[in-house]
């Protein structure tokens, strides 16, 4: 399908984009979807009610602009009153985290980090506006929080204060995965001046800590040490007496933990996490005894997954969850009985929830055309409060379906396909498949666009985009998640395949014009379309993807993880069959113009296997391919800059190989076109 072409050698991203006039940096006046645009959203991220139900916190997530410095984003403070829609900025001169309404103190509470503090630090805000005020800090950086029902004790989480010597040599070299420090429990109280915190006496590192409702027992999550594998794989819940100097309770779990919480009477908790060890995710509910620590998995069989919950009485849990590619919202009891949707799958696609004591409900929420905005729900109606982005209602965007298919052995699939802006029925149009990590996530019929994932911009530039929820997908329930496992690229990527041959089928796709993307595990899929199946992809960007299973295993920080929840297999029990369904044993057939992109720190997917797949084709092969490194990432691309180079690199990478004409690679350089 692919004539072959010149090698191409690597490029390291230092910061090459070349920057626009100062006048047209603004907002692009283009009536479509631009990079310039992606790079310029705004959207709501946490949430929170307060006890009156009259009002909401909510940080904004503001990007920096990619022009003028490559650094995160920033998380702004705002509050909305919900009667009126109205919406006032608290905090924006730092970034903030962990909001919260402090219990009996009418106040807004929230972690961050000015330029004066050592560490993270808890403020605190008037609900009437004013300057944020420091109420507590601690010698390590304070990673999250819990208010008692009184308002003034605290427990928190830091990094161990333990202090290593340090060598007497001028150059200590790093001693890997050894002294590190555990995340520690503490416990204070804020209305003693001058209190000293305890710590917990507790052994591992503590990732979740919930006060009782009377307060003298708390609900912690710890895992054995602070290695991400342990993180995800070994947490257990423990209830101690609020000194955490003795354990009352240890819940009979197993596996990935997601949140836990307590009923209003301390007798029960619940927690959403996995069904057992090999389940790849935090996706069921659970009601716990407090007195036993026994577990009751609430509607086991529910093909859904379950994302959030919040207690209403003693008998009565409300919860969000994924159901396939759509989400809803309702309530369940304690025993399992009587589940009931309030808000169903056909109005925005749901993020997040929090409600008051008496029913007062707030919901972040996006669709095909907005990002995630803040929105009020009455009686299962939705009313949208904020308008973070008003430009966008300015742009056109192209009809974004559910689209559905059948795999070779029957099995029903599910995604999302978004149609070129003016698409004309009876021509066929280039597409990008977009392949979601994980694979244990899944796609939602909301906001699909961003730096990594062509969506409207796709669609703006002539593109179908399509994104499957392939086989291992979350949203619907255990025994899909787990379809996947033992048979890694095998039927799982093989479900991709055949929601492409359906869009050809049907006349919407040039067979001859498909690329793929996609990062970390999405990433993988198109290091194996590029290569195993080259002759059905005409171009491939791959970012932080996995390209050799057996060294993936010895460089990543969840070799566990992967063994748990996706292999099922050791690989030095067969070697072979791990190198066979790496992308580097197909690579000396490989015809898919390749661009590879990898953070440089990354440690869950070490650029290791970046390096690997660029070497194999290049060595192997006359097919085009390009390695682009970002100093300074990891999993993913976290500043401004690196994330506007990658949106503008993956697009023109697309337009050379799936529309040009003269089929020659893109320039090292990157313009920042609009």
């Amino acid at each position: 399908m692919i004539s072959t072409r010149t090698n191409y050698s690597l490029l390291i991203l230092v910061s090459i984009v070349l920057l626009w006039p100062a006048a047209i940096r603004a907002q692009s006046s283009t009536d479509v979807l631009t990079p310039e645009d992606v790079a310029n959203i705004e959207q709501v991220s946490d949430i929170a009610i307060a006890p009156s139900g009259d009002k909401a916190a909510y940080t904004l997530r503001v990007q920096a602009d990619p022009h003028k410095e490559n650094k995160p984003a920033s998380y702004h403070l705002y509050l909305a009153d919900l009667a009126s829609g109205n919406s006032l900025p608290y905090v924006t001169t730092m970034s903030v985290s962990n909001i919260a309404f402090r219990p009996n103190h009418g106040t807004i509470t929230f972690l961050g980090h000015r330029s004066s503090d050592e560490t993270t630090s808890l403020y605190e805000i008037s609900m009437n506006g004013g300057e944020a005020q420091k109420i507590f800090s601690f010698k390590t950086a304070i990673a999250d929080y819990s208010w008692a029902s009184d308002g003034d004790h605290l427990a928190f989480m830091a990094a161990d204060t333990n202090a290593f010597a340090e060598s007497s040599l001028p150059y200590e070299p790093e001693v890997y995965e050894e002294n590190l420090k555990q995340r520690r429990g503490f416990v204070t109280n804020l209305a003693k001046e001058g209190h000293k915190p305890h710590q917990l006496q507790v052994e591992g590192s503590v990732y979740q800590m919930h006060w009782s409702p009377e307060g003298k027992r708390l609900a912690i999550a710890v895992a054995p040490t602070p290695l991400v594998d342990d993180y995800y794989m070994h947490q257990q819940v423990k209830i101690t007496a609020h000194h955490g100097k003795e354990i009352i309770t240890e819940v009979d779990h197993e596996g990935k933990l997601g949140d836990i919480s307590w009923s209003p009477d301390g007798s029960k908790l619940a927690m959403i996490a996995a069904a057992d060890i090999h389940d790849p995710t935090a996706g069921r509910l659970f009601v716990i005894s407090a007195e036993s620590g026994e577990t009751t998995q609430l509607q086991p069989q529910l093909k859904q997954k379950f994302e959030q919950f919040a207690w209403a009485g003693n008998d009565t849990i409300y919860y969000l969850t994924s159901k396939g590619v759509w989400s809803t919202y309702g309530r369940i009891n304690t025993d399992g009985t009587e589940m009931t949707t309030i808000v169903d799958s056909d109005g925005p696609s749901i993020g997040s929830f929090d409600r008051t004591s008496d029913g007062s409900t707030i919901v972040t929420a996006s669709t095909a055309t907005h990002p995630s905005e803040l929105f009020q729900l009455n009686d299962g109606d939705l009313k949208r409060i904020t308008n973070s982005n008003p430009w966008l209602e300015n742009k056109k965007f192209g009809e974004q379906k559910v689209v559905s298919w059948k795999a070779e052995d029957g099995t029903e699939l599910q995604g999302i396909l978004v149609y070129p802006l003016d698409f004309e029925e009876g021509k066929r149009y280039p597409m990008i498949t977009s392949v979601h990590g994980g694979p244990e996530a899944h796609y939602d019929n909301g906001w699909v666009t961003g730096y990594s994932d062509p969506g409207q911009v796709g669609a703006a530039q002539g593109y179908f985009v399509f994104y499957p929820n392939y086989r291992g997908s979350t949203g619907r329930g255990e025994a899909f998640a787990k379809s996947s496992q033992a048979d890694m690229a095998g039927a799982e990527f093989d479900d991709i395949v055949a929601g492409v041959d359906e869009l050809i089928e049907v006349g919407l796709i040039d067979s001859a014009k498909v690329g793929v993307t996609g990062g970390s595990y999405g990433g993988y899929a198109t290091g194996w379309m590029s290569t195993r199946y080259t002759d059905r992809f005409a171009a491939g960007v791959m970012f932080v993807g996995i390209s050799n299973n057996i060294s993936k295993w010895g460089t990543s920080d969840i070799p566990e993880e992967l063994f748990l929840v996706h292999a099922r297999e050791r690989i030095w029990d067969d070697y072979q069959s791990f190198l066979e369904r790496s992308p580097i044993y197909h690579a000396g057939q490989a015809n898919t113009p390749l661009l590879i992109m990898a953070g440089k720190q990354d440690t869950r997917v070490d650029p290791g296997q970046s390096y690997e797949l660029y070497r194999h084709i290049k060595t192997r092969t006359d097919t085009p391919v390009r390695l682009v490194l970002y100093p300074g990432e990891g999993h993913g691309n976290a500043k401004a800059t690196a994330r506007f180079d990658y949106n503008i690199r993956m697009m023109r990478w697309f337009n050379e190989y799936l529309k040009g004409d003269e089929q020659q690679r893109p320039a090292v350089k990157v313009k920042a076109e609009k």
